[in-house]
């Protein structure tokens, strides 16, 4: 039944796909070059060339990149002209520095911040340096401390805010304040909060005019303790960490705010229940007020709030989203270029992420943008704030195009044009657009967009393709359906495919929240290893299932208090697609993926036994409620309310179905899904004398194998599977 629907969606198949066309080269990939992208013959990147620190200046006239090399330089070019300057070179550079440090030398470009037309920044050691293009010098403007952390740079005074034996230090004209005192034991200062959900990144927020700073201070000392072994020492010793499991207790977050003229703290009025998110933290633009997304713990409901910035008391609470599954705002407020009392709020609420343009009291102004499809990245406005600029998926959710809208709604423009995956940089002006774009025929394009012209594109970059030496499977991508809901479909055949022959199948799989991974994008979103299971004559297959991201809340939240299930229904869409395609394989396939896709593999191997002959779960979620509080409760609810979910999804009560060969992995310092997870499960497998689980660990590794280690990782997951397939 499931195969008749598939055929009677072919004509829609036919008008969507989209296919990888490249030059076939002879070459054939080693797993150090699939991993590590790196030619073994020449030496160069097999990633495609782009352009180094490209970024606009401040006044938004310029734009500047790095070219490496025999002379590397900084290159400087009026975007209305295209006039060149080049007289920044590592040369001078190197030059300048001895007149601060005698002995250092760079042997590259430093990584710099453009302060203004006439001067950039660096960071050499504790220190920040001012070089100056005119007199081609350097100064010093500030030091920290070597020892500093999560130091965060205010960018109109050149002040920054470091954490140092867990307190903060602030560094400005008057040198290094302490501002906090009782940091360490629980309390933690100036880092990312809530697990770095809810769009946090950082710990530190300077006002517009850099007189102020807002801070996150975190007490945890209320939450579970975990120990994380480290067995290079002898005997092993101990690191404890804090991991708030679903439905234990949750740490307490409060935002403090030091006035850098008082030199005093005081913190926003934020109330109770104290286990409760502060996120998309914003300041006014006149520093007068803070705005912070206030988000309950069952995460169904936020309000957005404005404090004064001075007394920390709540002026306003501006207004309240709901929603019967979740609620997660992950975007801080915009205010409008020359109205102070506007601003634009993202947000899901009628189901997909839409604009909406506020006034400070409150009141909804104008939806700016409607429909069913994302807008992913706000960019920013023009200096007037009459023109809004933004990414979406308008086009498809497989794409992003860069448009903009008039803040009354209408003059709807689409500024990019070539099919594939837009990210744009736009200046501070509103008037230019710095545009990336790469698609299954595309490895990289750079252009200069004039936002008010349409036929004013400069090309700036065509990467040529960097694996033109390398033979090449074919990618294509298509969508299914299952149930009436269309999915989005990855497919790499071998080189040489015969449709006559039959071949092998390894399904990469994630399916979880926040994650896409069939774009219209270089290497249709894949990466070199599956192209080097195509070149060893295997088909790899990916599929977007519901939970995935950019498809609107529906579609992603369909999986609310079920995961695992619903995902592996549209999984085993694409594996009965897969089974009535005459070349092929069904008696051998394989599925591999990793933390949530290391639950889906699980899942797949022993909630549907018998479908695939081997897979290799790395860092899988055995049990969601050993998992942490913010992502878990999200998706669903706490083990109280949720028990039926909890112990359907929870891999240890189907360990002996497992019928195939099953390699698990997981790094020993794993601090985002637990190495009990995993070794729950072997032990598991140890109990069921029945059940013949494999199982592999690499000790000093989090939650991925990174750097020259992950070349062995995928020399094993590799072995494994031709071994076994």
């Amino acid at each position: 039944m499931l195969y008749s629907k598939l055929k009677v969606f072919g004509l829609l198949v036919a008008l969507l796909s989209s296919q990888l066309i490249m030059a076939q080269g002879t070459r054939m990939f080693t797993m150090d070059e699939a991993v590590m992208m790196i030619d073994k013959n020449t030496k160069q990147s097999l990633r495609a060339k782009s352009l180094s620190q490209l970024q606009w200046l401040p006044s938004g006239n310029k734009y500047s990149y790095v070219i490496n090399g025999a002379a590397p330089r900084i290159v400087l070019t009026e975007a209305e002209s295209g006039k060149v300057d080049s007289s920044v070179n590592l040369k001078t550079i190197n030059e300048a520095i001895k007149a601060i440090e005698p002995t250092a030398v760079f042997k590259s470009i430093p990584m710099f911040q453009w302060i203004d037309n006439e001067n950039f920044r660096i960071k050499q050691g504790a220190k920040y340096l001012n070089f100056n293009i005119s007199s081609q010098s350097f100064r010093e403007i500030f030091k920290t401390d070597v020892k500093a952390e999560f130091e965060e740079i205010e960018n109109t005074k050149g002040y920054v805010a470091f954490v140092l034996n867990d307190n903060i230090y602030v560094t400005t004209g008057q040198g290094i304040k302490q501002i906090t005192t009782d940091g360490g034991k629980g309390i933690v200062y100036g880092q990312s909060v809530h697990r770095n959900e809810f769009g946090i990144t950082k710990g530190f927020f300077w006002s517009p005019k850099g007189n102020k700073l807002a801070f996150y201070r975190m007490d945890e000392s209320m939450v579970t303790d975990y120990s994380i072994y480290d067995n290079n020492t002898f005997p092993a010793t101990t690191k404890t960490i804090k991991y708030p499991i679903a439905g234990a207790k949750s740490h307490h977050v409060t935002i403090g705010i030091y006035d850098l003229s008082s030199q005093k703290v005081n913190y926003l009025e934020t109330g109770e229940p104290k286990e409760q998110y502060l996120t998309n933290v914003t300041w006014s633009p006149d520093e007068e007020a803070i705005y912070v997304a206030i988000v309950n713990r069952g995460q169904n409901q936020m309000f957005l709030n404005r404090y004064n910035a001075s007394k920390g008391y709540i002026e306003l609470s501006l207004f309240e989203e709901r929603d019967e599954k979740y609620v997660e705002p992950q975007h801080g407020l915009y205010f409008m270029p020359g109205s102070p009392d506007l601003f634009i709020w993202q947000s899901e609420r009628d189901g997909y992420n839409h604009l909406y343009l506020y006034n400070t009291d409150g009141r909804l102004i104008k939806q700016l943008t409607q429909g069913k499809w994302m807008v992913t990245n706000l960019l920013g406005a023009d200096t007037d704030g009459e023109t809004i600029y933004f990414e979406s998926t308008k086009e498809s959710p497989l794409e992003r195009h860069t448009y903009s809208v008039d803040i009354n709604g209408s003059n709807f423009k689409k500024l990019t044009r070539e099919q594939g995956t837009n990210t744009s940089l736009l200046n501070k002006r509103g008037t230019y657009l710095i545009n990336y774009l790469n698609s299954t025929t595309v490895a990289r394009k750079i252009t200069l967009i004039n936002t008010k012209d349409e036929n004013g594109s400069k090309l700036i970059l065509d990467a040529p393709n960097p694996l033109v030496d390398f033979k090449l499977g074919e990618t294509t991508l298509f969508p299914i359906v299952s149930n009436g809901t269309v999915l989005h479909c990855r497919m790499i055949t071998p080189p040489d495919f015969d449709k006559t022959k039959k071949y092998p199948v390894i399904i990469y799989v994630y399916g979880g929240p926040h994650a896409q991974m069939v774009t219209n994008s270089w290497l249709g979103g894949s990466n070199l290893w599956m192209q080097l299971m195509a070149q060893q004559g295997y088909i790899v297959f990916t599929l977007d299932n519901r939970g995935s991201s950019n498809r609107g809340h529906e579609f992603e939240s369909a999986t609310h208090r079920q995961l695992g299930t619903l995902e592996m229904e549209d999984q085993l869409a694409g594996v009965s697609y897969l089974k009535n395609l005459s070349y092929v394989n069904p008696d051998r396939m394989a599925v591999h993926g990793w933390s949530f896709g290391g639950f889906m593999t699980t899942s797949m191997m022993t909630r549907m036994p018998g479908i695939f002959q081997v897979g290799v779960a790395g860092g899988p979620v055995i049990d969601w409620k050993l998992y942490e509080i913010m992502y878990t409760e999200r998706y669903m609810d706490t083990p109280e309310e949720n028990p039926e979910g909890y112990a359907k999804a929870n891999l240890l009560k189907y360990v002996d179905n497992l019928e195939s060969k099953l390699l698990m992995i997981h790094g020993c310092d794993d601090d985002v899904v637990l190495w009990q997870h995993s070794l729950l499960y072997c032990k598991a497998a140890v109990d069921n004398v029945n059940t013949n689980l494999d199982y592999f660990v690499y000790p000093g590794h989090k939650h991925n194998v990174a750097g020259k280690d992950r070349v062995h990782l995928m020399q094993k997951i590799t072995d494994y599977i031709m071994e076994n397939l």
